[in-house]
């Protein structure tokens, strides 16, 4: 179920961020993308507690990243980690050139 969900998620051309809306990490991570030209429907926030298998969803993301932590952020079907990595991108400029590449940005 789990993995299911998660993979029916994840896009190519299509930037999905797994969050927990509580999260300090998940909402400065939503912050920075909302600032971004996204095409619509192009970007798409998932909060993993509005469904009944938060703990199975995290495992899977774990298998899936590494990482069990949210936010997990994924451009495309790659995940790119989390928040720092989102602003680490931000910075050396890396996250315009991947957003541009996978056509997601007007």
């Amino acid at each position: 179920m789990a993995q299911e969900f998660v993979n029916g998620k994840i896009q190519p051309g299509k930037v999905v961020v797994f969050i927990k809306p509580t999260c300090p990490y998940c909402q400065k991570t939503q912050e920075i993308l909302r600032q971004l030209p996204f095409k619509q429907g192009l970007l798409e926030f998932v909060d993993i507690t509005a469904t009944n298998n938060t703990n199975e969803i995290q495992d899977y993301l774990q298998q899936l990243t590494g990482a069990r932590t949210v936010p997990r952020v994924f451009i495309g079907k790659d995940c790119i980690g989390g928040c720092n990595d989102l602003i680490a991108m931000q910075q050396n400029g890396e996250l315009m050139t991947r957003l541009k590449q996978i056509g997601a940005l007007q």
